[in-house]
């Protein structure tokens, strides 16, 4: 088989480091992908923060255990936070690749891909939804089509945890 997985960065880390309080370790996460679902490429989407020694070794790390880095330019929302908006790319990308990939794993538990899951779904290019936590994924997914094809992160927490942060 041959496929991809995309996985929108910022909603995965928060998913699990605010809401359920854990850390994942990117490259059990990249293995369990590996093995369980037969992802050869997995790309990672993510806002680029330039000349961040600690957001280097985050880049560097996440390239060393398997995953295409894809960045867009991060900024300061209203509120000063740092905001690296991906879901635009992630579509995008996912949809330039669609003619190379047999199945698309999809990490992101936003809305706004709702669109892109439906498309893959009906196109029967939709292998898994990842939501990185279920108490925040959006009622449209729990109510759609992709129910049986979704599970959360939080089914396979002991096997790709870095450490728990409670």
């Amino acid at each position: 088989m041959n496929n991809y997985a995309f996985i929108d960065g910022s909603n995965l880390h928060l998913g699990t480091t605010t809401v359920d309080f854990w850390e994942i370790d990117y490259k059990k996460l990249r293995t369990y992908l590996l093995n369980r679902f037969s992802i050869i490429k997995a790309y990672y989407f993510m806002g680029y923060i330039p000349l961040d020694e600690s957001y280097k070794n985050l880049y560097h790390s996440l390239i060393k255990a398997g995953y295409i880095l894809k960045f867009k330019r991060a900024q300061k929302d209203h509120n000063g936070e740092i905001k690296g908006n991906v879901d635009s790319e992630l579509v995008l990308n996912t949809l330039l690749r669609e003619d190379v990939f047999d199945k698309a794993l999809i990490i992101a538990g936003d809305k706004d891909y709702y669109c892109l899951l439906k498309y893959l779904f009906f196109k029967n290019k939709l292998l898994r939804v990842i939501t990185p936590n279920i108490s925040r994924c959006p009622k449209l997914f729990k109510r759609s089509f992709v129910n049986n094809i979704m599970f959360p992160i939080s089914n396979v927490k002991e096997k790709i945890m870095y450490r728990d942060l409670t």
